[in-house]
């Protein structure tokens, strides 16, 4: 339980509400950048849940408890008065009679008040707010062990889900998930909720197959809404257990004291009102319907030719109408491997990031992102307050079905790790299904990817548990005074383009060499760059290829700079194509070095040398300079395109991860305990999904392995072969006659 408050500050931060005298509405406050989520119109804590910051209502002067000693505090389901669970249907509790209906009319209200405010409860000695849809899965959703336990993680969950409700910009939740976190359950719960709360709407359930969600329909949707209590339960048209479509002829009404003895219509003369049903996996699943909510269970798990992208584009029309967002959609899934659907999902995930909104506020999937690392939300290893056992806690803690924890999630795992480290395939899986990092979630095959995976992970998890940020600065550089081709200055900046792991000392810095008139770089024995540039500043409907700059020492005995570390990394896409090149230009003037460049796109190379800095602009090292183009002598770089040159470069990348990237556990180049010092890992994520028949998508790859192939070009240069040179002449007798003709060949 000590840990409880630095646990909690990894899933998420806390803050106090901005003072204000006003009544707070539910929905986005952009005057402070909060999503109010309290229906009562106070605000008290701010939670800032992926990005988001989402307000919760205020503590009340009551909050229910279940005990007076702390360790007696936690959530336990309220018990359904029996008299109440033998009322099936609200013509019932119609004929029932008045002192009937007054003895429990309290509890009906207050049920009502819970689902519609949230709930308050003791959790330990801390007042705990769990909203209305956390309340019902709790309350009333029957799931397959009966009912669900309270779980912080899941608290979580919910609430970042109603800032995704109350939010108008938000289309929904895209939830990167570990297995059996209950997400499909949580999903078909609200379904259900939102379904007995709507009129003329319509719910429906997408899985990796038709057969899964019409599994999901059946085993889960149904049986929670057979189980809701009469006073929340719509009337409801069919069959008691419908295979396909769940149509409520009536919605439930509230009932309160006011209206408890009227007599309610059992009839709707507008038909159907509303309907929960299930489609066939596909990329035009629902196309043309209107939808309330959309639940996408397993969308990491498309498999070819099926596309979550394609049906995302698609469904996401089904909840707006013309910019009014009118449904919402709550998707989840642990990730398949890149060719077995992971890669669509990947790029969906990363475009639901809070931090990238484009002129409307929206993100470009228009759905938020969540994760949960598997540590909190692990079965087995959840306390009876719903906290995550992370590590082995001292004397063991007791779980909610009363067995005792001893050891904890983490020791689990890292146990279920080390046995599977010669399985890299079986280990990624495991990655996959329980991971505690993104990085984690997203691990491919190794078998489909070009370089080491194995190596390129464990340079991951390595950065992840290091705190990267003691080895890496973001920051920008700058000409001094704002004065060009002056000296380059380098200022941390958290909105920097560039991160770089290493600074040279003042003594290397902007060594520029000038002779005969040009500039030299001064420290192209310590290190190089390599750049993947782009020419034109904006494209049709924005996006574009990042321009991207690496740059790498290569073994060096200069004092206080590191050796084959990759120390600077840059991939990003300015407003305008000439920041880019001015970018590119200081990084090299700051650091002294030359650049080996991609030459099909010259303006970068144009810039250097209108700038006077030809001589930083490495020639191709794969040809003499008379086998160059004319262009090539002019402004150097290496075209990159030729099947040579590409085979050339992979190999680059590969040799370079075999001997600097993870651990090298045959102690071959260095120690085996010592870990490599790649610290970038966007970098290492392109590694490991470089497809080297299309690399138009890893900018990273191609100016990293640039780098590489700078340092080693005297591994490029063309062989000059030795010719005999035959040199025929005649050889004379004495008498002048000629006797032979001799080879000195």
């Amino acid at each position: 339980m000590g840990s409880r408050k630095e646990n909690q500050n990894s899933l998420y931060n806390v803050f106090p509400a901005p003072y204000s005298k006003k009544k707070w509405k539910y929905g986005y406050d952009e005057q402070h950048d909060i999503i109010v989520i309290s229906k009562d119109g106070t605000l008290g804590q701010v939670y800032e849940i992926s990005g988001i910051k989402i307000g919760l209502p205020e503590v009340p002067k009551v909050v229910h408890s279940n005990a007076t000693y702390r360790d007696k505090q936690y959530w336990k389901r309220f018990d359904y008065p029996p008299a109440l669970s033998r009322i099936k249907s609200i013509f019932q509790w119609k004929d029932m009679t008045p002192d009937f209906k007054e003895a429990h009319i309290s509890y009906i209200e207050k049920e009502f008040d819970r689902r519609e405010n949230g709930f308050w409860f003791m959790n330990y000695g801390h007042p705990t707010y769990i909203t209305g849809g956390h309340y019902m899965y709790l309350q009333w959703s029957k799931i397959d062990v009966g009912y669900p336990d309270f779980r912080e993680a899941n608290r979580i969950f919910f609430i970042f889900w109603e800032a995704c409700l109350a939010d108008p910009r938000c289309f929904g939740m895209c939830y990167l998930k570990i297995r059996r976190s209950g997400f499909s359950f949580m999903s078909s719960s609200m379904a259900v909720n939102i379904a007995t709360l709507s009129r003329n709407s319509r719910i429906g359930i997408l899985s990796k197959t038709g057969a899964d969600a019409k599994k999901m329909f059946t085993d889960k949707v149904v049986p929670i809404s057979s189980n809701y209590p009469f006073f929340f339960k719509p009337i409801q048209d069919g069959m008691d257990k419908p295979k396909v479509e769940l149509a409520y002829r009536l919605p439930a009404s509230k009932i309160t004291r006011k209206n408890m003895n009227e007599v309610l219509s059992d009839s709707a003369p507008d038909g159907l009102n509303t309907t929960i049903d299930w489609r066939n996996t596909a990329d035009n699943s629902y196309d043309g319907e209107k939808l309330a909510l959309l639940v996408h269970d397993e969308s990491g798990k498309w498999m070819p030719p099926d596309n979550i992208l394609n049906n995302w584009r698609v469904t996401k029309t089904t909840l707006r109408i013309g910019s009014k967002i009118v449904g919402k959609c709550m998707m989840g899934s642990t990730c398949n491997a890149r060719a077995k659907g992971g890669d669509s999902f990947k790029r969906l995930y990363d475009d639901s990031d809070v931090k990238k909104r484009n002129a409307n506020g929206q993100t470009k999937s228009g759905l938020y992102k969540l994760f949960v690392p598997m540590e909190w939300n692990f079965e087995g290893y959840i306390d009876k307050f719903g906290w995550p056992v992370m590590t082995a806690p001292e004397g063991g803690v007791q779980g909610p079905d009363g067995t005792k924890i001893s050891t904890g999630a983490i020791e689990y795992w890292e146990n279920e790790v080390s046995s599977l480290k010669n399985d890299s395939n079986a280990l990624n899986e495991f990655y996959r299904q329980f991971p505690r990092t993104e990085a984690h979630a997203f691990r491919d095959e190794s078998r489909s990817s070009l370089f080491n995976l194995n190596k390129i992970y464990q340079q991951i998890d390595y950065n992840d548990g290091m705190l990267m940020h003691k080895n890496i600065t973001r920051g920008q550089f700058v000409w001094e005074n704002g004065v060009k081709d002056t000296k380059v200055l380098w200022q941390p900046n958290n909105n920097g383009r560039f991160l770089v792991s290493w600074i040279p000392h003042p003594g290397l810095q902007n060594n520029v060499v000038t002779r005969s008139g040009k500039k030299y770089p001064g420290n192209e024995h310590i290190g190089s760059f390599g750049c993947d540039p782009y020419d034109i500043s904006g494209v049709v409907g924005g996006g574009g290829s990042n321009g991207s700059l690496h740059g790498l020492t290569k073994f060096n005995m200069v004092e206080g700079a590191p050796s084959n570390m990759f120390f600077l990394e840059y991939i990003a896409r300015p407003q305008t194509a000439e920041i880019f090149f001015e970018d590119v230009l200081m990084a090299c003037v700051f650091y002294g070095m030359p650049m080996l460049a991609e030459n099909n796109k010259p303006r970068l190379l144009y810039h250097f040398k209108n700038r006077g800095y030809r001589m930083f602009s490495m020639n191709r090292p794969d040809r003499q300079i008379s086998a160059m183009s004319k262009t090539e002598i002019e402004i150097g770089g290496i075209p990159n395109s030729s099947e040579d040159v590409k085979q050339s470069h992979a190999s680059a990348i590969e040799s370079y991860i075999e001997k600097h990237v993870g651990f090298d556990t045959e102690a071959i180049f260095r120690d085996p305990d010592e870990c490599g010092n790649m610290y970038f890992n966007k970098t290492l994520l392109d590694w490991a999904g470089f497809d080297i028949n299309n690399r138009t998508k890893h900018d990273a790859s191609i100016s990293s392995g640039l780098a590489i192939m700078a340092n080693q070009k005297h591994l490029y240069l063309p062989e000059i072969k030795s010719h005999k040179i035959s040199i025929n002449f005649a050889r004379y007798n004495n008498e002048g006659r000629t006797s032979q003709i001799v080879n000195n060949g």
